[in-house]
């Protein structure tokens, strides 16, 4: 009985606690919900009264967080914009360890060769990098950005100076074009250097930023400029010097001045990798591949049964291409079509892709093909490779104009790499790092030895083709049969694009691309009117910078001009704005024919470093060479009869 009522009364207190909580509870809720109505009400009198002090601070507070958010989608966007990968990624742990080392070991014999590379050592220490980082990053760094409208004199000038030294305060090397209408840049450097120089880029105004209307921030002709790096590079693989070369166009397509398509008003659409890759597997689509033949051969896109058709221009240089665009045969493989265009980096698409687009606006018989779309591959096969490291409906080997040559996609160069390194058993181990990539296709080779015809994809050597001039692809093997009189590479051993074309010797080739060229630049004087300039234009003068002249020379010598086709009116056209007062032509004493030199006189020492800068640069598609040259004391200079103007 007693123990009944314990338990009751236990139960009742508890009852009584609980009941009291609850009340305190309610209490508190009650309480809150009041003082939330209060500060509602007071904060509403405030409003009423106008006192609106609150709300502005609350408004400034949401738009910094708004700004500061945006700043970060910025900046984030910009580091989109560095698009990297590691050359070794892919490489079995046993390859990467050796393949550092033998880096490490290629630096300090380097290091030990050269006193440059010792300096650029020992400036790197200053800065707190360790030798065995400098020896195993050497980093690839490919980019090129247009500028539009094109920079003036002036700018230019500044532009080219800042790219200069900024490369050399970070001990860039490799080369760059700079021109009137922008950069296009294949360096070298550290893994911090490369990065460093190309952020000093991006602040790069040259006195035409613009102020974003919404965030008040600056934005540079750099900003939103892609940069592709390629990290890990063996110490061989860097280029010797920084070469900054001041050229009319970054891509030589004889498309300067008014020639030039407007890339923001006529340029192709960019597609990403993934994207593009998916356009490939679609029908009634064809695929422009913009570089020389000689790059496609030995690797190139193999899209799909069903799925876009590969065109190949046949190309020997990239002035050929607006001359191809031009012919019918090449509008008929358009017609109804969609348009995909790729190249090595992106660069050369820009103004392939924009002269398209302007021919579908400006000509009717562009226009009447119905063409469909005009795309583009952003960042190049570079970029493709990066996403794709497998390399997704790419064949072959992508040549490069670098230290590596050619390169195939990533995994299976480490397959391909691994195979010659440590041999066939590994390359089981390897497939396992590179998702199963079959060890046949580091074999897939697309191009042919053209002294002996076996499969052969890797251009060696100085070699280039007897009458078109382009690289050679020949073997080892035949290389050295060559090299140590065995079997001499004769003139009849010639490029696969001369052998198809049936092109025997120069002459024939000459007088073709004269013809061609005669055609269309007929079409262009038609379209252009007064407007038309010839293609060896004045433009070529805006980026000679005068040599030096300390010795106020005023003769010069000219050799490898072409004799069929120069003459007063051209050779003054190029040398302009240097003020030519003589021209002695240079003639065989038994025929009289001139066989392409020339003595010349300027007006001032200044013309005529203006003249040796026009030393190397193609003229009707020679090279000419020009040199300072003091006339004989006991020889009358200026000949009589030379003076310019006189017949």
């Amino acid at each position: 009985m007693a123990d009944d009522d314990s338990t009751t009364l236990k139960r009742a207190k508890k009852s009584k606690h609980k009941k009291k909580r609850q009340r305190d509870n309610d209490e508190d809720r009650k309480a809150k919900k009041k003082h939330k109505k209060e500060k509602k009400k007071l904060k509403k009198e405030s409003i009423d009264d106008g006192d609106d002090t609150s709300v502005t601070a609350k408004k400034a507070k949401k738009a910094a967080k708004k700004a500061k958010k945006e700043k970060k989608r910025k900046q984030k966007e910009l580091d989109e914009k560095i698009v990297s990968s590691s050359a070794i990624e892919f490489y079995p742990d046993g390859l990467k360890t050796l393949q550092l080392a033998k880096n490490q070991e290629d630096e300090k014999q380097k290091a030990a060769a050269a006193v440059a590379e010792a300096k650029a050592a020992a400036a790197a220490e200053e800065k707190g990098q360790s030798a065995a980082n400098s020896a195993n990053n050497i980093t690839l760094l490919l980019f090129y950005q247009y500028v539009e409208p094109c920079w003036d004199d002036d700018k230019f000038q500044v532009a080219l100076k800042f790219v200069t030294d900024q490369g050399n305060k970070y001990g860039l090397t490799g080369r760059m074009r700079v021109a009137k209408e922008g950069l296009n840049c294949t360096l070298t450097g550290s893994h911090d250097g490369i990065r460093n120089w190309c952020a000093a880029l991006r602040t790069f105004d040259g006195g035409r930023s613009k102020i974003d209307q919404v965030t008040g921030e600056t934005i540079t002709e750099f900003a939103k400029t892609e940069f592709k790096l390629t990290d890990d590079l063996p110490p061989k693989q860097r280029f010797p010097k920084l070469h900054a070369f001041e050229v009319v166009e970054i891509v030589n397509y004889g498309l300067a001045g008014n020639r030039a398509p407007e890339i923001a008003k006529y340029g192709g659409t960019h597609l990403e990798p993934e994207d593009y890759n998916n356009k490939m597997c679609e029908k009634d689509t064809v695929i422009i591949d913009v570089r020389n033949h000689y790059e496609a051969n030995i690797g190139r896109f193999n899209p799909p049964e069903g799925g876009a058709k590969m065109i190949d221009p046949m190309m020997r240089k990239s002035t050929e291409f607006p001359i191809w665009l031009d012919k019918p045969e090449t509008k008929e493989m358009l017609r109804g079509k969609q348009v995909l265009m790729y190249c090595t980096g992106g660069v050369r698409c820009e103004r392939a892709s924009a002269l398209l687009k302007q021919k579908i606006e400006t000509e009717d018989d562009t226009k009447s093909l119905g063409i469909k779309g005009v795309y583009q591959l952003q960042g190049g096969i570079d970029k493709y490779f990066k996403q794709f490291p497998e390399g997704g409906l790419w064949k072959g080997k992508n040549y490069v104009f670098d230290k590596r040559f050619s390169h195939a996609p990533p995994k299976v160069e480490a397959v391909d790499r691994t195979k010659k390194v440590l041999g066939d058993d590994e390359v089981a181990k390897v497939e396992q790092v590179v998702d199963g990539i079959p060890a046949s296709a580091a074999d897939e080779i697309l191009g042919a030895c053209e002294g002996c015809s076996k499969p052969w994809d890797m251009y060696r050597g100085k070699r280039r083709c007897p009458t078109c001039g382009v690289p050679s692809l020949i073997c080892r093997e035949c290389f050295d049969k060559d090299k140590f009189g065995v079997k001499k590479l004769g003139r009849d051993v010639r490029c696969d694009l001369c052998i198809t074309e049936d092109v025997r010797n120069k002459q024939q080739l000459r007088e073709r691309e004269e013809r061609e060229m005669k055609e269309y630049e007929n079409n262009i004087k038609q379209k252009l009117g007064e407007k038309y300039e010839p293609y060896m234009q004045r433009k070529h003068a805006i980026t000679r910078k005068p040599k030096a002249n300390p010795e106020r020379i005023t003769r010069l010598f000219l050799k490898n001009m072409c004799a069929k086709q120069m003459d007063e009116e051209k050779l003054l056209e190029f040398l302009h704005p240097a003020k030519v007062t003589h021209i002695q032509w240079l003639t065989d004493r038994n025929t009289g024919a001139f066989y392409g030199s020339a003595f010349i006189e300027v007006k001032t020492a200044e013309d005529a470093g203006s003249v040796l800068a026009a030393n190397g640069m193609t003229v009707l598609g020679r090279r000419m060479t020009v040199k300072y040259q003091k006339p004989d004391e006991k020889s009358i200079w200026p000949v009589p009869g030379t003076e310019v103007g006189v017949e």
